[in-house]
């Protein structure tokens, strides 16, 4: 592992609790060896921003975005979401669209949590398939004030994730889509969700340092998750205990400690496509080198 650097690396990353979960031993000082942290909280529609502002030496950020970060910025092999069953869903609340059939969906308005986020980019290629002519207006808003925008009617649906995929039926509302289902039967891959990614100046030796202490950290709370617990609660928005082990359940697996080649398809899989949508611009053949 690298030399510890003099200044703390500057990261953002969510509240949510696999972030808090997966970085809990690192930015609590308990990696030997690893660099300090300087940690800002943001939901990724503000660390997507910052990425793209060159604004931070570590982010948590949308694949989606990567096409237009990996210049300055590097992926890193660790830290971020993927995985299966773990999708972005679509919700309505009388049931309007199908698995198979999302016609009803047709001009409707749809909330989504950020037009720069992977769930909106698999969303855009699961309508451009099973939505005639188009959705209508789209509505960004927080996440959390989606299922309620929902239910009372405000939009027609919703693009939700997180631990939406638990709560949804407490709202009242019928999944019409699993954005993940969608993606794992047309590509039999992961779905990519969220990654790391880290400033390319730092130099190869501190880029693989960063990475083998991202590891050991989340290793340290596979093998004691009850340490990072209270940080885990502290940052997770009055989340009820089950519903965070349940998130860090589905979000932190094998693909978070290392991406392997599953992953790397699966991103080269999703953003190859989404280029050839002309939905974001291609990628450079080493674009995703590391480090």
């Amino acid at each position: 592992m690298t030399q510890t650097p003099a200044e703390p690396l500057r990261i953002a990353y969510s509240p949510c609790p696999n972030d808090t979960f997966v970085f809990d031993a690192l930015a609590h000082g308990r990696v030997p060896g690893a660099p300090a942290l300087d940690v800002t909280f943001a939901d990724i529609d503000l660390t997507n921003g910052m990425a793209a502002r060159g604004e931070f030496d570590v982010l948590k950020v949308s694949y989606a975005v990567l096409p237009y970060v990996l210049g300055p910025y590097a992926l890193l092999p660790c830290g971020g979401a993927l995985g299966r069953g773990c999708g972005p869903l679509v919700l309505s609340r009388d049931g309007r669209g199908t698995h198979a059939d999302g016609s009803g969906l047709s001009g409707r308005t749809v909330a989504v949590p950020s037009e720069t986020s992977t769930a909106y980019l698999l969303f855009r290629l699961w309508a451009a398939e099973a939505v005639p002519g188009g959705v209508g207006e789209i509505v960004v808003m927080p996440f959390h004030e989606i299922m309620p925008a929902v239910r009372d009617g405000k939009v027609d649906a919703g693009l939700v994730i997180h631990e939406a995929r638990f709560t949804y039926g407490e709202y009242g509302l019928s999944q019409l889509a699993d954005l993940g289902e969608f993606w794992e039967r047309t590509t039999g891959l992961p779905i990519p969700l969220g990654a790391i990614i880290a400033r390319r100046s730092l130099g190869a030796p501190a880029l693989t340092g960063l990475a083998d202490a991202i590891r050991s950290s989340v290793r340290a709370a596979w093998d004691d998750p009850e340490v990072s617990r209270p940080y885990v609660m502290e940052h997770a928005q009055e989340m009820d205990p089950a519903v965070a082990d349940r998130h860090i359940g589905l979000y932190v697996n094998k693909f978070t400690a290392d991406l392997g080649e599953d992953g790397y398809a699966a991103v080269r899989g999703l953003l190859t496509r989404a280029a050839a949508e002309g939905l974001v611009p291609a990628l450079g053949p080493d674009a995703l080198e590391f480090p």
